[in-house]
């Protein structure tokens, strides 16, 4: 039996069901200040989607009474008692590791598996096809520009950089754009900390610098890190944020964009290759330069 009604104990989940236009069957959500869909606020609004708490507490009362069929959620082990009081009160729980998937496209395809659950399968099949098609057609022009930019992404958090591995989603989004990622010769898919001077060396002959998390100008970056100025890219490369579509705590960088990477990848082949005439009339969507 398909279900009729859910609950997501994460917002990232969101971005699937909107992509589906299944919208109507979320019954109740955590954190919703970090939820960018206006659709969703509206039905927040309109007590169609509840608030069931957050990572410190969830509401367990409230999701009880308002019964949904199912919780979707990234499993945490010291919430087992949590879980077991859902199930023993007939709300299926399942567990998604969505975010652990490292190719991008393995993320979308999780599509398939809402559609299933929620009998809309050619819709998801459909979805899924277009972003599949879109994604390699990208990958495919990406392969034939003539240069390859290096690339550098992130910044300092205290004392670490943390740069993602180069067996991550993000370097193999960088790399199917047709950028040349410093980390790419890494096999780990976790961060990777690294100090300043490591970083410095590594980024000599890097022209992007990019997945900035959002300030003012660069100016602002540089009160968090003097360092920065020594820099090349800092100096005379360009910088990206991924704040474009933003609300407050919310950013629709990890909402749509976990589901449509191929648009991730447009945003990124668009920076790498900015005399391409391809995407030239189509604006960024989750980018945003840093001046």
């Amino acid at each position: 039996m398909p279900f009729k009604s859910a609950m997501l104990l994460n917002s990232s989940l969101i971005g699937y069901f909107l992509e589906l236009g299944l919208e109507n069957k979320i019954k109740g959500i955590s954190s919703p200040e970090y939820v960018f869909s206006d659709k969703i606020h509206q039905l927040i609004k309109k007590n169609k989607i509840l608030n069931i708490g957050n990572e410190q507490k969830y509401d367990i009362e409230k999701i009880i009474s308002n019964k949904p069929d199912v919780i979707f959620t990234n499993y945490v082990p010291n919430f087992d008692n949590t879980y077991d009081i859902l199930k023993n009160n007939g709300i299926e729980v399942i567990f998604l590791d969505e975010f652990m998937e490292q190719n991008p496209l393995d993320k979308s395809k999780y599509l398939l598996l809402f559609g299933k659950l929620f009998d809309a399968e050619r819709k998801a099949e459909k979805a899924f096809s277009d972003i599949e098609n879109n994604y390699r057609t990208i990958k495919d022009l990406a392969m034939t520009m003539a240069g390859k930019p290096t690339v550098l992404c992130n910044e300092m958090y205290g004392s670490q950089w943390f740069l993602p591995g180069g067996q991550s989603s993000v370097s193999k989004l960088i790399n199917d754009a047709g950028g040349n990622y410093i980390m790419k010769e890494n096999k780990e898919a976790g961060a990777v900390p690294l100090s300043f001077e490591e970083v410095f060396i590594k980024s000599e002959n890097v022209s992007y610098w990019i997945n900035i998390s959002p300030h003012r100008n660069k100016k602002e970056l540089l009160t968090l890190n003097p360092n920065y100025s020594k820099m090349k890219v800092f100096n005379s490369g360009s910088l990206y944020m991924i704040n474009n579509r933003e609300r407050d705590s919310a950013n629709d960088y990890f909402e749509s964009g976990v589901v449509r990477c191929d648009l991730v990848l447009r945003d990124y082949f668009k920076i790498f290759h900015p005399d391409d005439k391809t995407f030239q009339n189509v604006p960024l969507i989750y980018m945003k330069e840093l001046k």
